[in-house]
């Protein structure tokens, strides 16, 4: 399966950007005209899911309905309107008369991802790396078993047929098949797992491929002592609720100690109204009635209605638990000091850092990126959500009129001019 997509990943990286859009195109098409199919097969997923008690925020993430078949459709047309990653000139440099040096954007390869009971992220993902030109090895949860096999079938025949190369997508069924995965360094050039800390870093370890990815989800709303309480309270509200089982939901609050005493029974008044159970510091549990906050809820990624909140003496201290117990991902202020706000932006060291607004923003789809195949805490090539810039990398083409290396050597050699020429 390797080798077919290593076979294919050479053919796509030539395919053009017209015949690209019309797969995608395609792909829509078919999973509009076949959704009842898949919807059916999602839901002999669900019924055994529910039958071997899986959690209910698990659950949640393997509904695929036909709302969400017309919302991964909306995100494919939204991703045919893109431009294309592949080809972009980055830089021109002329060494010297007929001796030019561009850096052009390029796809990566063969990229292998290993995601979360979300078919939707299959769909996401596929598409993703259709349109930055890059063949995929997709492993998907086995709770979503028969989706994933539909939707993935859907989208293999469709784009083959518009003119994609055959063996450009294969889908993995077994933990066997991610094992051998690991061990293919000379066929997959890059691999991202979503899942659990304990899966990613198992990934990490067991495999000389690089890998793209977060481990943890723990995002943090902080509350500035200059915050408008009812901001506050919307923005604390939608980070931790709009949708709980997600890597971009809050799951840490901290309260500056001078809006304390205000914001807080404001905040319990609205959790309490969405069913989350809050578990405080003693300064918190001093102010309102709340279950108790051990050390282990400050790293915890409860994806689900549970939330932890903590006072703090201000935003230094704010910093301080964010870059200590924080995984990198996403964390926000909310104040109506600009110079509080610029502060926090700069010294808190996560790849998303807002400002008067909810984590819940994070996403490669509401960047504009056209979806994400994840979201990356770290420090390489692509951080945050990854879309369609993170899945290209680049190469250097020289193009020259007969020069040779000999001809810039010694004192009389020719120099260099390296005029930039954009």
């Amino acid at each position: 399966m390797s080798l077919a997509a290593k076979a294919a990943a050479i053919e796509l990286a030539g395919v053009k950007n017209s015949v690209k859009n019309k797969a995608l195109a395609a792909v829509a098409e078919t999973l509009k005209a076949q959704s009842r199919e898949i919807a059916a097969a999602n839901e002999k997923d669900l019924a055994a899911a529910k039958k071997g008690n899986l959690a209910g925020p698990l659950l949640k993430r393997l509904k695929f309905d036909e709302a969400k078949i017309a919302d991964v459709c909306a995100g494919i047309e939204s991703l045919i309107r893109l431009e294309d990653p592949v080809g972009k000139i980055l830089a021109a440099t002329e060494l010297d008369a007929g001796l030019e040096l561009y850096k052009v954007s390029c796809p990566i390869g063969v990229i292998g991802v290993v995601f979360e009971s979300r078919p939707d992220a299959l769909v996401q993902i596929s598409t993703l790396c259709l349109k930055s030109g890059n063949a995929v090895l997709l492993k998907g949860g086995s709770e979503a078993e028969n989706t994933n096999t539909i939707l993935a079938e859907c989208i293999r025949a469709a784009s083959e047929k518009a003119g994609l190369p055959s063996g450009w997508l294969q889908l993995l069924h077994t933990r066997q098949d991610v094992a051998e995965m690991l061990r293919l360094d000379e066929c997959i050039d890059l691999i991202v797992p979503r899942g659990s800390n304990q899966f990613v870093r198992y990934i990490m370890e067991n495999t000389n491929i690089p890998v793209l990815g977060h481990a943890d989800g723990v995002c943090h709303v902080y509350v500035d002592g200059e915050a408008e309480v009812d901001m506050a309270v919307r923005i604390a509200v939608d980070s931790k609720c709009q949708y709980v089982a997600v890597c971009n939901a809050a799951e840490t609050l901290l309260v500056d100690e001078k809006i304390a005493a205000k914001f807080l029974p404001a905040m319990k008044e609205a959790f309490d109204e969405e069913g989350v159970e809050l578990r405080g510091c003693e300064r918190t549990r001093a102010i309102v009635d709340v279950n108790v906050a051990t050390e282990l809820d400050w790293r915890a990624e409860y994806l689900d209605k549970i939330l932890a909140v903590r006072v703090v003496g201000g935003v230094s201290e704010a910093i301080g638990h964010i870059n200590e117990y924080g995984s990198g991902h996403t964390d926000a202020i909310v104040t109506a000091n600009r110079q509080t706000a610029e502060r926090f932006m700069e010294m808190v060291d996560s790849a998303g850092v807002f400002w008067n607004a909810s984590t819940r923003f994070s996403d490669g789809y509401r960047y504009g990126l056209g979806a994400e195949v994840g979201i990356s805490t770290n420090k390489i090539h692509a951080r945050g959500p990854v879309g369609l810039e993170g899945l290209v990398i680049y190469k250097w083409k020289l193009f020259g009129s007969g020069q040779v290396v000999a001809d810039y050597s010694g004192q009389e050699g020719r120099k260099f001019r390296h005029k930039k020429l954009r």
